[in-house]
């Protein structure tokens, strides 16, 4: 059943973290076992809390645990897409992305099969196909200064095609017809990159008409076709 809520985010500057000390942070973590954190994260995530969901997972950015920290790069890289996010503050929430994508994967390096194989496992799981196609598009489409720092982060750099992203995009919007915005404007965008005019022109119109139901619903830029 398809989940959809909406957004009552309380703005805040994508680069403003909670002052806490030490011992606060420890008692943080205490109070709150990575279960109930990751709970938290992927409900905001799932209702399109963009913001909030930064904010909570910046509080636990020493973590140690590898499904925090890749929520925690998810999270800094949807920020740094926002529109009000000025291009200085887009290039250091890259570079924060990808070092905790590294710490991630430094901490556990099956991290990316084990969503691969979460995806056999439950085939009918939307988010999770979803989720392999950004990664695989965060990648395919990175800038050189971005793969610049990756080469400086990683022995082996991630790398992706758009024809691999697409894979994916495509089997969630099979699973589940109309999910999720974003979705929709990667199709659309993928197909773009892969100069299909025709596929982008529908799966970009679809994203258009989609109803706003959270901020980043309201926040999906449709890009021109040339």
């Amino acid at each position: 059943m398809r989940r959809r809520f909406r957004s009552r985010s309380i703005y805040f500057r994508p680069l403003a973290r909670p002052s806490l000390s030490p011992g606060r942070q420890e008692e943080l973590h205490t109070a709150h076992p990575v279960e109930e954190i990751l709970e938290q994260a992927d409900y905001l995530y799932e209702s399109g809390e963009t913001e909030k969901l930064y904010q909570l997972l910046t509080q636990y950015k020493e973590s140690e645990d590898a499904e925090v920290l890749w929520r925690l790069a998810r999270a800094s890289r949807d920020i740094a897409q926002l529109s009000y996010t000025s291009e200085e503050e887009k290039k250091l929430l890259v570079y924060e992305a990808l070092e905790y994508a590294k710490r991630a994967l430094e901490k556990n390096e099956s991290s990316f099969a084990a969503h691969k194989k979460a995806i056999e496992l439950n085939p009918k799981d939307a988010t999770s196909i979803h989720l392999m196609g950004i990664w695989c598009y965060t990648f395919a489409e990175m800038p050189w200064y971005q793969r610049r720092i990756a080469k400086l982060l990683f022995a082996t750099p991630p790398s992706s095609t758009y024809e691999e992203a697409l894979g994916y995009f495509e089997r969630a919007e099979q699973v589940d017809p109309n999910f999720y915005s974003k979705n929709l404007l990667l199709l659309g965008k993928t197909y773009l990159h892969l100069h299909n005019k025709k596929l982008a022109a529908f799966w970009l119109s679809k994203a258009k008409d989609y109803p706003a139901h959270t901020e980043e619903d309201k926040q999906v830029k449709i890009p021109p076709i040339k």
